[in-house]
């Protein structure tokens, strides 16, 4: 079973003692790819570096929700110039956070619009985070109709997943649908078609059942698959296969 943890952040301090020891193992753990997103210009040329330093390590970049009042005009050329690296595939982590507001909303908003221009230029696809901001961020969205990509981590209700997938997009679940109160996540991740479905860790955080509150890994995010496929009445190969495939597939990785 080879899984693709399509979200998770090896470059947080969290993993200073030993990111070498956790990121080297992750082969042998059945985690054949793993996608780094920047939430900073400092954030994304770290991410950046992992790619760099491990084969099946890919990276996005981009200036997270909270990070978007420290936004200035000299990064953008920055981000730029880090999203043409080979081993960058799309614009995040982006988009609006409604519920910690620790940036302004129209601070946000902007930043988030900006991100979204940027990846319409270069064609590449975005990672979107959308925390209680559902109206805001569909509308960004649509205001962008020639991008695509995935919401990382969701937590709308099952109709907004059938608006974003009626607009091309991927929905992405992390260890909150092993949650017993996820039962809104839990009926999204259900009815979801494949060919839209992805799953991630989100470490360090969002530890899924059974180790929730110990620091989140790609090595758990087999517990993510198996809970999906079990709510979706398929194998845990099966399910692995699916989401690894649109990974690739989206984020265009060959290997």
């Amino acid at each position: 079973m080879a899984l693709f943890d399509t979200h998770a952040h090896y470059d947080d301090s969290r993993f200073d003692p030993d990111r070498d020891r956790v990121l080297s193992a992750l082969p042998a753990a059945g985690v054949a790819l793993a996608l780094c997103p920047g939430c900073s210009i400092r954030s994304s040329r770290a991410a950046v570096a992992l790619a760099e330093q491990y084969p099946f390590v890919h990276a996005a970049v981009g200036v997270h929700p909270h990070d978007a009042r420290a936004l200035s005009p000299d990064d953008i050329p920055t981000l730029s110039h880090l999203a043409g690296h080979a081993k960058v595939k799309a614009v995040g982590e982006i988009g609006l956070d409604y519920h910690y507001d620790f940036s302004p909303r129209d601070a946000q908003l902007f930043c988030f619009r900006a991100r979204m221009d940027l990846a319409r230029a270069l064609d590449r696809p975005v990672i979107v985070h959308d925390r209680e901001a559902h109206e805001d961020t569909l509308r960004v969205v649509r205001d962008f109709p020639s991008v695509r990509g995935v919401f990382h981590c969701y937590s709308g209700s099952l109709e907004f997943a059938k608006i974003l997938v009626g607009l091309g997009w991927y929905i992405s679940f992390t260890g909150v649908v092993t949650y017993k109160n996820a039962r809104r996540v839990m009926e999204t991740a259900a009815w979801l078609p494949d060919s839209r479905l992805l799953i991630e860790t989100d470490a360090p955080y969002l530890t899924p059942e059974p180790h929730r509150g110990a620091r989140n890994d790609s090595t758990h995010l087999h517990l993510i698959c198996e809970t999906l496929a079990a709510l979706r009445g398929v194998s845990a190969e099966e399910l692995a296969e699916t989401t690894t495939n649109n990974g690739k597939e989206l984020f265009s990785i060959d290997n």
